[in-house]
């Protein structure tokens, strides 16, 4: 019987990108779907762009996006989908069979999430580039409760920038939180994990994203990662920290600049991993700071309301 399946994409001001992510989604094949977009007050086009080609718009205050309750808003509206595959607004899909592929992994009854691989932009730097390489490898991986050992913080690893989601399986744990300042795709899978559902990151199923962050993006980056595991103390508990994953990501990006040429940069990425480091302690201690000061150092400052 075939799955119902749906389409969740928010967006803001999408831009070029958003309408190379609608005919990336136009061309693709072998899947039945349909498409909503979550749109958040934008002035460019988006809105228009959607329905043009043929989606569905539901419009929201921009003021009350949430990175969890948007998503989980999304979810309701599309009740009638079993499988909900979320979307963000930059991410082109790179195959006709992206979208196919990634869904397929539900064939298999006992996966609840499913993440596909993000490959760099043919414009991206070497920073981006080795960023992407390093956290979606080409091998396809299953993950169960008991990789946790092995594995850490690893083990619930997912992206909604290109994931699908069993809508029992969400239900089950209780759907997206709400008001977290990132990371609801990390919260989502590892209550999966604990619940003996599977999360299965799909290297078949691709698509194009990529970022070229300044220094102080980094350092705006990294704070909220901070502010979301301070709040979430519970996963490094049960799965363990994730420091461990920073020194092997730092080792690796140094192997692959100077394995490609790029030894000059060698001291800024030393500086980049001093302000990512910065900033992620800084979003450690987010409780001893003023909300201006967080706002300023966010990158998500809607979220410090």
């Amino acid at each position: 019987m075939e799955r119902r399946v749906a389409l969740c994409i928010p967006t803001w001001n999408g831009g070029k990108d958003f309408l190379k992510l609608a005919t990336s989604i136009r061309r693709q094949k072998g899947l039945s779907f349909s498409t909503l977009v979550i749109d958040s007050g934008s002035t460019d086009g988006t809105v228009e762009a959607a329905r043009r080609n043929g989606f569905k718009v539901c419009s929201i205050d921009g003021k009350t996006f949430d990175h969890g309750g948007t998503r989980q808003q999304g979810c309701e509206w599309l009740s009638a989908a079993e499988i909900v595959v979320f979307l963000t607004q930059d991410a082109i899909l790179a195959e006709e069979s992206s979208l196919a592929d990634l869904v397929a992994c539900f064939e298999e009854p006992s996966v609840g999430l499913a993440y596909g691989r993000q490959l760099p932009r043919n414009n991206a730097g070497p920073f981006s580039t080795h960023a992407r390489l390093f956290n979606y490898p080409p091998q396809r991986q299953v993950r169960r409760k008991e990789d946790r050992t092995q594995l850490g913080l690893k083990a619930a690893f997912a992206s909604d920038s290109f994931a699908a989601y069993r809508q029992t399986a969400l239900a089950e744990v209780g759907g997206f939180p709400s008001k977290v300042i990132l990371g609801e795709d990390m919260l989502v899978a590892a209550k999966l994990l604990l619940a003996d559902w599977q999360v299965v990151y799909c290297a078949e199923a691709e698509v194009y994203h990529s970022h070229e962050y300044t220094l102080q993006q980094e350092f705006r980056r990294y704070f909220d990662t901070g502010v979301f595991h301070v709040r979430e103390p519970w996963l490094k508990e049960t799965f363990g920290a994730a420091e461990g994953e920073g020194v092997r990501f730092v080792q690796s990006e140094i192997r692959y600049l100077w394995n490609h040429g790029c030894g000059r940069l060698l001291p800024e990425a030393l500086l980049r991993t001093i302000v990512k480091y910065a900033g992620y302690k800084a979003g450690t201690w987010e409780r001893f700071w003023p909300v201006h000061w967080k706002r300023k150092w966010s990158m998500h400052r809607n979220f410090w309301r």
